[in-house]
């Protein structure tokens, strides 16, 4: 016979008011798990917890027991309970599998990755994801050097740096790191400054005959 497989539950409500309850998720949960023969190893709560955060007391308790091979699986009642974003829901479930552990979600129809079938739903989810982040840097990308024909500075705006005093300091033959200490900026930046100022490298100033 199957061993029967050791389910974590995890549950989340962002207030513990306004009608949000996490003791009806908790409840579907246990009935699911019930149901499917189930054995209920632990439930994982945070409450009170945006989903927008992606370290939680309980989920990181979760993933260290999920390391630790404590379960082989992790029930949730929707995604959205576990993860708020994409990226975040793929890399738990990337991780999850690595370490021998499926995710199902009772609400969204399809995810449960102890199958094949839902393994290849959320491998679909993590290529579109790719897909979308490849656009916005093509964007991105093609934007910067459409600014950047037109003579628009892109990027950081330059620090404002009076290139005389830093000139003069480096003839007197003080240090680059210095110099830039005392001017307030990067070394990186002033020798970006004196070169696009034609001064560098600067050369000792001349002793008066």
């Amino acid at each position: 016979m199957t061993k029967p497989l050791r389910a974590a539950l995890y549950a989340r409500v962002s207030t513990s008011n306004k009608g949000q309850d996490v003791g009806l998720q908790l409840d579907e949960l246990r009935l699911v798990a019930a149901q499917r023969g189930w054995i209920v190893v632990d439930a994982y709560v945070d409450a009170g917890v945006s989903g927008t955060k992606d370290r939680r007391p309980e989920l990181d308790r979760m993933v260290e027991d999920a390391k630790a091979g404590r379960f082989d699986l992790v029930a949730v009642f929707k995604l959205d309970r576990l993860a708020r974003s994409l990226r975040h829901l793929l890399t738990l479930s990337e991780d999850l599998t690595s370490w021998g552990v499926g995710l199902v979600s009772l609400r969204d129809a399809g995810i449960d990755t102890t199958s094949a079938s839902g393994r290849l739903l959320l491998q679909v989810l993590g290529a579109f994801s790719e897909f979308e982040a490849a656009i916005i840097r093509e964007r991105v990308i093609a934007g910067v050097r459409r600014a950047q024909a037109q003579g628009k500075h892109c990027g950081r705006p330059k620090v404002d740096l009076e290139i005389r005093p830093a000139v003069a300091m480096l003839q007197q033959g003080r240090g680059l790191r210095e110099v830039a200490s005392i001017m307030g900026v990067s070394r990186t930046t002033l020798r970006r400054r004196l070169q696009e100022a034609g001064e560098w490298p600067v050369a000792p100033m001349r002793a008066a005959d």
